[in-house]
């Protein structure tokens, strides 16, 4: 295989792995309203949100146990894994005999899922130069968002039929599987660091060589990826408080994506240019004061849809620079396990914010508070992406020795 293929196979197929994750949040979000209404296997409320909940935990879970294996045996080798494993239990969902069965299936699922899009990060990171591991990471963060569009469009086809949502992600896993398997190379950065017995593991971690930039990394993490979730969970309906019509509301959602995705390439292509911390920076702080202007009442559509095509320029893709820049810092024997912990400590974010959200809007003061409150916690991002250094660049290399091996 010569380099160009390499490279273009290893983004080509990072990327479809990403993608799995945006498809699979949609398919749960659409399928939950038919179950209800049809009350199939005794579906409630409650039961729905605990299958939801235990989804999001199963992909926690994944991304901090499965993610530093890769530094163990291999990234290709996991990231394989991880997509049959997702693939597996996303078929078996829909032939789940109870609510009980349908949610230990979703936290398996989960599980995959979860490591899917760290490893898949560690990947494009280390078959790039590091000039461009910030595009990198946005580059296949793009995958995310066209897969929840896609599932978005297949579930208006589908209809009542909610099960075949969980049958395509599955046979399209299954299907990107073997392909995985013939045209995914290994690491050169994992085989070179394989050749020391000297490994950084978690306790490394928070020690003094990388606990500064754990701490704000995960701080960062957790801080973007709850207002991700929560924007996208509650936007609709804070703007409807806010007194826009439904429809206002909804097509506010898309754009909010659509920001999100051209974010993700301008954000990659500069932080390559002037480095990820500065334009981290820039863009939680941007993001702070974006929000804080949605909690205004604006009354012309033109100058609305631009402030929320704005957000979702500069909110979902800070999040994003924190993963190009975990990938710029950390050595090739210790970043499948940054990575992970990095992306699980951000999924518990992505519990906390829609909940802390709805519990605004059940309040009945969502509108402005809930602006207010991502506000605040864009602006803890920006804290924490100030505490870190500059970037020296991580070789490729194994860490000195001294490190615990575990």
């Amino acid at each position: 295989m010569t380099t160009t293929s390499r490279g273009t196979w290893t983004a080509v197929l990072c990327w479809l792995t990403v993608l799995l994750e945006g498809y699979d949040l949609v398919a749960l979000g659409a399928t939950i309203p038919t179950l209800l209404k049809s009350g199939h296997l005794g579906f409630t409320a409650a039961g729905a949100t605990a299958v939801a909940t235990v989804s999001l935990i199963g992909v926690a879970v994944g991304a901090a146990g499965l993610g530093p294996l890769t530094d163990r045996f291999g990234r290709r080798v996991l990231l394989i894994g991880s997509v049959l494993l997702f693939s597996l239990f996303t078929l078996l969902t829909p032939l789940a005999p109870n609510v009980a069965t349908f949610g230990v299936f979703r936290f398996a699922a989960g599980l995959g899922l979860g490591a899917c899009m760290p490893v898949a990060l560690t990947v494009m990171s280390e078959n790039l130069p590091a000039r461009r591991r910030a595009s990198a990471s946005t580059f296949t963060m793009t995958g995310y968002h066209v897969g929840a569009v896609l599932t978005s469009v297949l579930a208006l086809s589908a209809k009542e039929d909610w099960h075949l949502l969980f049958y395509g992600g599955g046979i399209a896993g299954l299907l990107v599987v073997p392909l995985m398997w013939w045209k995914l190379p290994e690491s050169a950065a994992y085989l070179a660091a394989r050749e020391t017995t000297a490994r950084v593991g978690f306790k490394d971690l928070l020690g003094g060589r990388f606990r500064r930039i754990s701490i704000a990394v995960w701080t960062g993490s957790f801080m973007g990826l709850l207002l991700v979730y929560g924007l996208n969970t509650w936007l609709p309906q804070l703007m409807r408080t806010a007194g826009y019509p439904i429809s206002t509301s909804i097509t506010l959602l898309l754009v909010l994506n659509i920001g999100a995705v051209l974010g993700l390439v301008l954000a990659g292509t500069i932080a390559d240019r002037f480095g990820i911390r500065p334009i981290a920076r820039i863009w939680f702080g941007a993001g702070a004061v974006l929000l804080a202007a949605l909690s205004l009442r604006i009354g012309n559509a033109v100058v609305l849809n631009a402030v929320v095509l704005l957000t979702g320029v500069f909110v979902f893709s800070a999040q994003v620079l924190i993963y190009g820049y975990v990938a710029h810092a950390f050595p090739a024997s210790a970043r499948g396990t940054a990575l992970g912990l990095t992306s699980a400590v951000g999924r518990l974010g992505s519990i906390l914010g829609p909940f802390v959200t709805g519990a605004l809007v059940t309040a009945g003061v969502a509108y402005p508070w809930g602006f207010y409150f991502f506000a605040v916690v864009a602006a803890l991002g920006l804290v924490a992406v100030l505490l870190l250094r500059g970037e020296t660049r991580a070789e490729d290399q194994p860490a000195p020795v001294g490190a615990s091996g575990r």
